[in-house]
């Protein structure tokens, strides 16, 4: 099977996602500046981050599945997997937001962009089994620092939110604060890809 449903699926997911979230943004009572603060302004501020996180995965995953020609039924249901995950975003982020950063709601988002990033390494490695010794995606991703260094970030957080001053807001500033250093890292595309795929001269 050709991936040209998989990922036409897959961005019209990410399109509803990202429309879901906007939807829920609250509308200013007044008039003023000072209104569109008190009233938007932290989720105006969640928002940006949770769109940054889906643009992220939507960026990697379009540069992924140019080095993929066929899927399988173990890649569909993993990719299926990863949507999952990312469809729990708009949910999380309201929550952080209604709460005004509660530890709790923190440390549930937290979790949620653990498990999304979790199916994205779930669903790379099964591309790469299916790709064989010879793996493309192999050779692009190679020893994958960020991804590791992306998930020791997030359990810090999530860890932090729900440990550390549960009456205080330091915790929840560290975790915050990982969550943001992930997406950073992340924000520049990776360009290891673009460069296994013109070395392989795989078509678009």
């Amino acid at each position: 099977m050709r991936t040209n449903r998989l990922e036409a699926f897959s961005d019209g997911v990410l399109a509803i996602i990202i429309t879901i979230m906007v939807l829920g943004l609250k509308v200013p009572a007044g008039h003023d500046l000072s209104d569109l603060v008190r009233t938007t302004g932290v989720g105006l501020l969640t928002y940006l981050l949770t769109f940054v996180y889906v643009g992220i995965y939507w960026n990697n995953h379009h540069h992924m599945f140019h080095l993929v020609r066929q899927v399988s039924g173990g890649v569909l249901w993993a990719n299926l997997a990863l949507l999952f995950c990312l469809s729990l975003f708009p949910l999380t982020t309201a929550w952080i937001d209604d709460s005004r950063f509660e530890p709790i709601p923190v440390g549930i988002y937290g979790l949620n962009l653990l498990g999304a990033a979790i199916a994205y390494f779930v669903l790379q490695t099964v591309i790469i089994r299916q790709q064989g010794p010879g793996s493309p995606l192999r050779q692009a991703v190679g020893a994958d620092i960020k991804g590791k260094v992306s998930l020791v970030l997030y359990v810090a957080g999530i860890l932090s939110a729900l440990l550390i001053d549960r009456s205080g807001h330091i915790g929840v500033g560290l975790a915050l604060a990982g969550f943001v250093t992930v997406a950073v890292m992340w924000v520049v595309p990776d360009r290891r890809i673009d460069r296994v795929v013109r070395q392989h001269e795989i078509p678009d």
